[in-house]
């Protein structure tokens, strides 16, 4: 059974996303106000977290931030009524895995959360197992502890968010093979964010500022020109 938290202000949404929610054999916990919401976040880390942006107290921006502060690896799928790019995209950017504009079909929603919770059982973990054989993978003064998702650039233990990570070990798991940015959106977030392909960029620059000794010359993550990016194969 998979625990589900919905963080949403609306009763009305709340009862009919439960509704469905129990239907696909859920565990469903609820809460109106963004403060609480976080409480209950952190105490039950639910398999997957529904969350509201315009929220009383703490907004969903807010929240999505402190529970990825928290190192809460749950899938975020925000609710928004907005339908500006830029709301979906810093949802994105905080570390939310996907999100529904209001109104929405019951339908779709059904659709990406069972989408979510294929791609639990998928788990980056199985994909780097399969290609590399190891639970951790080496690369010079690099290296990334896929079972314990724990990254040391020598012999200190650098802090990477959730997507972060999954890239990482993505790109590191298939040295030498380029991936354009739509193919890693589908990968990595699991969802095809067409023409948020910005996304990507940001979250390797992000990651490059952690590992990389000198940004304008990566020495791990390599930029192909043209295509997207790849992991040094000459590690």
């Amino acid at each position: 059974m998979k625990n589900v938290l919905i963080i949403e202000d609306d009763p009305e949404i709340i009862h009919l996303l439960e509704i469905h929610l129990k239907d696909l054999g859920c565990k469903v916990d609820s809460s109106t106000q963004g403060d609480d919401g976080l409480r209950k976040a952190i105490e039950q880390v639910p398999d997957l977290i529904i969350l509201d942006v315009m929220l009383p107290e703490m907004d969903g921006i807010e929240v999505c931030q402190k529970i990825r502060a928290n190192d809460i690896k749950s899938p975020i799928m925000m609710l928004t009524a907005r339908s500006e790019e830029i709301d979906k995209v810093l949802g994105l950017e905080v570390g939310a895995d996907d999100y529904l504009t209001k109104p929405f079909s019951v339908r779709e929603f059904i659709a990406r959360v069972k989408a979510i919770f294929r791609r639990q059982k998928m788990s980056i973990r199985e994909d780097v197992n399969t290609a590399s054989g190891e639970k951790v993978i080496h690369f010079d003064n690099l290296s990334v502890d896929v079972e314990m998702r724990k990254v040391i650039l020598d012999g200190i233990k650098i802090e990477l968010s959730p997507k972060e990570f999954e890239l990482l070990v993505f790109l590191s798991s298939n040295p030498g093979k380029s991936y354009d940015r739509t193919k890693l959106l589908n990968l990595i977030w699991g969802y095809d964010f067409k023409g948020y392909e910005h996304t990507v960029n940001s979250h390797i620059n992000r990651l490059r500022s952690k590992i990389e000794p000198d940004m304008s010359n990566p020495k791990f993550i390599l930029t192909t020109w043209g295509v997207g990016y790849k992991f040094n194969e000459e590690l």
